[in-house]
């Protein structure tokens, strides 16, 4: 399966093409970055992103995508998510099935992938020459990558997982502890008001919300 990752940004939107069946440096199908200048008009900015994205959906002919989703809690901008909204309207027009990945849920995906240790009891603070060691782990350990591609690797990577799972090629037994978290996990309150109460926040649970399959649009729409 051939999955194709962004990691979306105005300056160095960064992408890649990550193979799941394949070895070593072969899981990088392919890689690279749009760049914009802050000196172009906004909306152009915009359009020129969109447009570029568009025609890597069809030169690429995937079906599968992963994003990182930039909305959330601090990481909210006005700018990000007119650009969220541009590039899912490509993705939309095109008809792909994405899921969408916080930069935290990246991040911990490329820790366990390295092994990172804690530092006390805290988690390793993944910075981007972490990234960049984590997709040059995953792809034979060779090479140079810029942190933009490399985050758009490793969400590819996380994203191909996912869709290996909820498609059945991969059983929950298959996932790592964090990947199962992510994807799957049901919680059940053990105490206080709502003591008893099952939630599924996992992933596969969220369709229309992290993850959409858009190949089917046209049945949808009726």
């Amino acid at each position: 399966m051939k999955v194709l990752g962004l990691d979306p940004s105005l300056t160095n939107f960064g992408w890649a093409v990550h193979d799941t069946s394949a070895t070593g440096k072969a899981r990088c199908v392919e890689r690279g970055r749009f760049q914009t200048s802050t000196r172009t008009l906004f909306i152009e900015r915009y359009t020129d992103l969109r447009s570029r994205l568009r025609e890597l959906l069809v030169r690429t002919g995937v079906r599968y995508v992963g994003c990182e989703y930039p909305v959330f809690n601090d990481l909210w901008s006005e700018g990000m998510y007119g650009l969220f909204l541009y590039s899912c309207e490509a993705m939309l027009d095109h008809g792909v099935d994405v899921v969408f990945f916080s930069p935290g849920q990246v991040k911990a995906h490329a820790r366990l992938l390295l092994n990172r240790p804690k530092i006390g009891n805290k988690l390793w603070e993944m910075k981007k020459s972490d990234m960049c060691d984590a997709a040059r782990a995953d792809t034979g350990g060779k090479g140079r990558w810029n942190h933009n591609e490399a985050d758009a690797y490793l969400v590819a990577r996380s994203a191909g997982r996912f869709w290996g799972y909820v498609d059945g090629a991969l059983t929950k037994a298959d996932l790592t502890d964090i990947e199962r978290k992510q994807f799957s996990e049901v919680h059940t309150f053990k105490r206080g008001r709502r003591v008893g109460d099952t939630v599924r926040r996992g992933i596969e649970y969220r369709e229309g919300e992290r993850f959409f399959r858009w190949t089917n649009k046209d049945t949808e729409d009726g």
